[in-house]
């Protein structure tokens, strides 16, 4: 018996009793291979000993002091240098330190109704997202959140926003087109949408720069998210990038939408920021977002007690030492290319993996019925959940998920080992994908092991 009210009220969990480098050990002594960093957040692995000397280091001088009163010297370094690294555009931002991805996702929709209320835009007050979208579970993050099982339960009480369709080539581009044809027909869409919802009530767009946890690491087609910024400078909202899961060097370089030839007016961190040695998530405000509150009222209408934690701010500074120190920027760009190589040997000619996504250590292999036609398993096979206990039967930990068509169908396994990784590790976890992904379809498809 527990008497910890965990995710499923009626499974027995293993206790995690250490770890090291890329690995979990569990009561009974038995090994993991962390190949999905939880859920992309132990980017670093696991007890990495300058990270817990900056913690403990940390605690000896202050662990707490309420930000009405104080500020502390690990979040003004920490803030320096996220401002430093962030995409050209930025400005002198700023940056505020909260304690999870969802509380930044709801911080900065807070930031941007004040950042408009400041400037006079006082009907700007809804926002757009994406369907099959995932931005955190608050019910304000829910609510910009366009996955209909995670609504489901919540809907009567989410506030109101409107959606557009993701940037997922597989499933979204029609045959025959080509991918400069579907970025301007999504342009187009969220177009449309704005004059239909009326560009002085919207607020704000948001998005994943690449998709995470719903869609399964979907990349953005060229030129996407440029052209869908232009879009919102032209009709006065605020585009805000949630870099929860896929940014911190995610996916080679810090801020994911460095790749992508622009910059968010507000852009969300978290899992990587802080590996998993504390919790803390960061919301990068662009000057021009900060100089319209600055001019205006001067105070930040949205505060949380655990505002700039001083310790998990010192524990993000050692992240951010050890990424910088050890080049793991690097080893992520050259072992998410083996990974990519691995993956597609081993994948690409399997009959039930449709497609093989993503960009430096952040994959996901979306498995399918029928490769030719795209046709899903049928949920009552549970796919998704027959490889979470296969992995963790062969040692490996990976994040499985449903719904990565229409919230329902479509199962994906997403792959986002520490950047720390070598050929041998890739090996290993690609090794133990296959031994799981075909005992899982076998039992789906009723073929022999």
């Amino acid at each position: 018996m527990t008497s910890v009210l965990h995710r499923n009220l009626n499974s027995e969990l293993a206790t995690a009793v250490s770890g090291q480098g890329v690995y979990l050990t569990d009561q009974d002594n038995r090994q993991y291979i962390d190949a999905s960093g939880g859920a992309a957040v132990s980017c670093l692995g696991h007890n990495n000993g300058h990270v817990n000397e900056k913690i403990y280091q940390q605690l000896e001088k202050v662990a707490f002091a309420h930000t009405t009163f104080f500020t502390n010297a690990p979040a003004e370094n920490l803030a320096d240098r996220l401002i430093a690294r962030a995409p050209q555009g930025i400005g002198a931002g700023r940056v505020m330190f909260l304690g999870s991805g969802s509380e930044a996702i709801e911080a900065s929709l807070k930031l941007a109704l004040q950042y408009q209320s400041e400037i006079g835009q006082h009907k700007r007050t809804q926002f757009i997202a994406r369907t099959l979208s995932y931005h955190g579970n608050t019910l304000g993050a829910l609510s910009i959140g366009g996955h209909p099982q995670r609504r489901k339960l919540y809907e009567p009480s989410l506030i109101r926003t409107h959606f557009v369709s993701p940037c997922s080539a597989y499933r979204g581009m029609a045959k025959g087109e080509t991918e400069s044809e579907y970025v301007s027909r999504l342009v187009e869409e969220f177009e449309n949408k704005i004059l239909e919802v009326g560009a002085e009530n919207i607020a704000a767009f948001i998005a994943e720069p690449i998709a995470g946890a719903t869609l399964g690491s979907a990349p953005p087609a060229t030129g996407y998210l440029a052209k869908m910024k232009a879009v919102c400078v032209r009709n006065g909202i605020l585009f805000i990038a949630d870099e929860v899961m896929c940014g911190s060097g995610r996916t080679g370089t810090f801020f994911a939408q460095e790749q992508e030839g622009f910059h968010a007016d507000i852009t969300t961190l978290a899992k990587g920021l802080g590996a998993g040695f504390q919790p803390i998530s960061a919301i990068v405000a662009s000057e021009e977002v900060v100089d319209a509150i600055a001019q205006n009222s001067g105070q930040l209408a949205n505060g949380h007690t655990y505002m700039s934690h001083a310790v998990a701010c010192a524990g993000a500074l050692a992240v951010l030492d050890v990424i910088e120190n050890e080049n793991l920027l690097q080893n992520v760009q050259s072992m998410g290319d083996y990974f990519h190589d691995q993956l597609r040997a081993r994948f690409s000619q399997n009959p039930h993996v449709g497609d093989i996504r993503g960009r430096g250590l952040f994959w996901s292999l979306e498995l399918v019925k029928d490769r030719e036609t795209k046709t899903p398993f049928g949920t009552e096979h549970r796919l998704a959940a027959k490889i979470l206990q296969g992995a963790l039967g062969n040692g490996m930990i990976c994040y499985p998920s449903s719904g990565c068509i229409d919230g329902t169908l479509g199962d994906h396994v997403l792959l986002a080992p520490p950047y720390i990784v070598s050929e041998a590790h890739i090996d290993e976890i690609c090794d133990k994908l296959e031994r799981t992904i075909s005992k899982a379809v076998n039992a789906c498809t009723g073929a022999k092991q």
